[in-house]
């Protein structure tokens, strides 16, 4: 079994949005999975889409890896882990200040083949 991973780290869009996204793909073959993100109209589709591209393109470059083909790889794991929070701030009621915090996150995914 061959596996190969990818991170996009600092990606500025919520955890929860992304999340979503990610359960769509979990467990596909890489094929369904690239073709499922392509079309979704889901802003958090494109950094995962481009992360599991990463991912494939990986494994590809692996020596083990010449003569297998990207077909034959699935979505083993895919993770969306949160990170820095920026904190904004906009004017609140009575001269006060009201915080915003614009969510960032990490995706992890691993893609593996089976043994040939």
């Amino acid at each position: 079994m061959l596996e190969a991973r990818a991170v996009a780290k600092y990606i500025r869009l919520s955890p929860r949005k992304v999340r979503m996204v990610a359960e769509l793909v979990r467990g596909k073959p890489v094929e369904e999975a690239i073709n499922t993100l392509h079309f979704l109209t889901k802003k958090g589709s494109k950094p995962v889409e481009k992360a599991l591209r990463s991912a494939v393109a990986n494994a590809m470059n692996r020596e083990a890896a010449s003569k297998l083909n990207p077909e034959n790889f699935y979505v083993k794991s895919i993770s969306v882990d949160q990170g820095p929070s920026m904190r904004r701030y906009n004017p609140g009621p009575m001269g006060r200040a009201s915080l915003i915090k614009k969510r960032s996150c990490h995706i992890s995914i691993v893609v593996a083949t089976d043994a040939v």
